[in-house]
């Protein structure tokens, strides 16, 4: 069905092939590596929560997006734009008229990046977690190259940095933490080595469980687990508030008597982060000062 929905839209726009084919280059670091592209594109589909989220902050607009519904923050960008089908099923007869300059990929649009190349050029700007700080930074630098806006990247780097520190500083000699992700009345722990590990491993919070799966949906775990680890801190991901999704709340699962129990939920500690930015952005700029700067602000709240 994409082919010969592709294959028509590419008869309807003939002059596409030798419109980008001609376009003066850049090459960028992307997931697949070093790729050459066009330089600063005018019109440009992007299917990545993450990739919008870094766009917006360097001030670039996407033409077409993906039909979702964004954090927050990101919510002007996403209605600026045309909607151009899913995140895992993009409209390919709608991009191809829109003619685009360049597409952005990656995350849950991975696996299409292969055939929308066949549009126009196509970049797999995927940040797969397992060192997404390094790979937030590396997709703002070539974001920063392709838009020629290598300064404000720099700038947001700066940013980013100073962010960092005073997270850390924050949060060292504050004891260990343990991060939830509830889903529904289920609830998964996630560790150093996971999509939210950075969180142990750049902000320096000592994990109460080491060697936790690695598991995309982390280790599914009981409240025993829970008051059995007893964490000093407890970072809380609510899935179904960030996609939307009607059901039990993140604070109604964790309010029983072994979480209670626990030196976090005593002392306060207990910290529900805004889920949207971090579950569907992660690795976008914004998220990541999102993230930080709550994460810094309970810890300072809390005093020490």
């Amino acid at each position: 069905m994409v082919s010969r929905l592709l294959a028509l839209a590419l008869c309807a726009a003939p002059a596409l092939a030798p419109a980008f084919a001609s376009a003066q280059e850049v090459e960028i670091e992307t997931f697949a590596g070093p790729v050459s592209v066009p330089a600063n594109p005018a019109t440009v589909v992007v299917l990545d929560l993450a990739a919008i989220d870094t766009l917006q902050a360097l001030g670039v607009a996407p033409a077409g997006v993906p039909d979702i519904t964004p954090p927050a923050y990101l919510a002007d960008a996403v209605a600026a734009a045309e909607t151009v089908g899913t995140l895992f099923e993009p409209d390919f007869e709608a991009i191809a008229v829109m003619r685009p300059d360049l597409i952005v990929a990656g995350g849950r649009s991975q696996s299409q990046v292969e055939p929308l190349s066949a549009i126009a050029p196509a970049i797999d700007m995927t940040i797969d977690g397992t060192d997404l700080v390094a790979d937030a930074r590396a997709r703002l630098a070539a974001y920063g190259a392709l838009f020629d806006r290598d300064a404000e990247a720099e700038a947001l780097e700066a940013e980013l940095d100073a962010a960092l520190d005073g997270a850390r500083a924050a949060i060292e000699g504050r004891g260990d933490g343990l991060i939830l992700l509830t889903n529904g009345g289920a609830v998964s722990a996630y560790g150093a080595d996971s999509r939210f590990g950075w969180i142990h491993t750049e902000l320096g919070l000592p994990e109460a469980v080491p060697d936790l799966s690695a598991e995309t949906h982390g280790e599914s775990v009981s409240f025993e687990f829970i008051a059995e680890a007893d964490p000093d801190w407890i970072l809380v991901v609510d899935r179904g508030a960030a996609i939307g999704q009607a059901g039990e709340a993140a604070a109604a699962t964790l309010d029983n008597p072994l979480v209670a129990g626990t030196n976090a939920a005593r002392e306060g500690h207990v910290v529900y982060l805004d889920s949207a930015p971090l579950y569907l952005a992660g690795g976008g700029i914004g998220s990541l000062m999102i993230t930080i700067g709550e994460i810094r602000d309970a810890f300072d709240a809390a005093g020490s």
